[in-house]
């Protein structure tokens, strides 16, 4: 993507309870963009993960897995160019849970079948990585109130922040925009949403950070 292009294909990145999907529906009826969600609630395993994490992880792991590869070939047969695309997930982040979540011997059956399958998505224009310590995505997931993240612990979020961390540090596929949104409010508040949009429409380096103390 040119420093003056306007990004066709956003992918918005970050832990659970980071704000990922408010922010693409909302940045999907602004752009008038076509919108690409993962469907958590379609996941029969995801329940029970929560509540029994080691015996349910892989079964999880792999739903996500088939989903995500049959999302990845709609990509590959529509025009990229047709309509913007606003998505809530990075399919090259996929392994990072599973390493999280899969003990040695599931994480090499994971990993086969990940590679098998061959999942060549077309590389976002823009990543945007929510950021968040533990202790904020806690106290969101708390607030959504989905049943079956009750049983989300403060331990598990900090490993996943941390993954996520490390992930993005080394990540240089794409445009990068790191948000600090401890302290923003994209779906309700229109002048923080509006500086987020200029701040996408003003991106000149390959990575980019936006942060709001107060």
């Amino acid at each position: 993507m040119s420093p003056h292009e306007k990004p066709a294909y956003i992918a918005v990145e970050g832990p659970i309870g980071a704000g990922k999907t408010s922010l693409c529906r909302r940045m999907a009826e602004s752009m008038g963009a076509e919108l690409l969600l993962e469907n958590a609630d379609e996941n029969p395993f995801l329940a029970n993960f929560y509540r029994d994490p080691q015996r349910y992880a892989l079964a999880t792991q792999l739903f996500f897995l088939f989903q995500r590869s049959t999302q990845v070939n709609g990509l590959r047969q529509k025009d990229m160019f047709s309509q913007t695309l606003v998505s809530d997930f990075l399919l090259d982040k996929d392994p990072l849970f599973a390493e999280l979540n899969l003990n040695d011997d599931e994480f090499r059956l994971y990993q086969t079948i990940y590679h098998e399958l061959k999942l060549q998505a077309p590389h976002p224009d823009l990543v945007i990585y929510l950021q968040a310590k533990p202790v904020v995505l806690l106290e969101r997931v708390r607030k959504r109130a989905i049943a079956y993240e009750g049983s989300v612990s403060t331990s598990y979020l900090t490993r996943l922040a941390e993954r996520y961390t490390q992930y993005f540090h080394q990540y240089d596929s794409t445009p990068l925009l790191i948000v600090n949104c401890e302290h923003f409010n994209f779906v309700d508040n229109d002048e923080h949403f509006a500086l987020l949009m200029r701040k996408i429409a003003n991106m000149r380096g390959p990575r980019e950070f936006l942060n709001q103390s107060t």
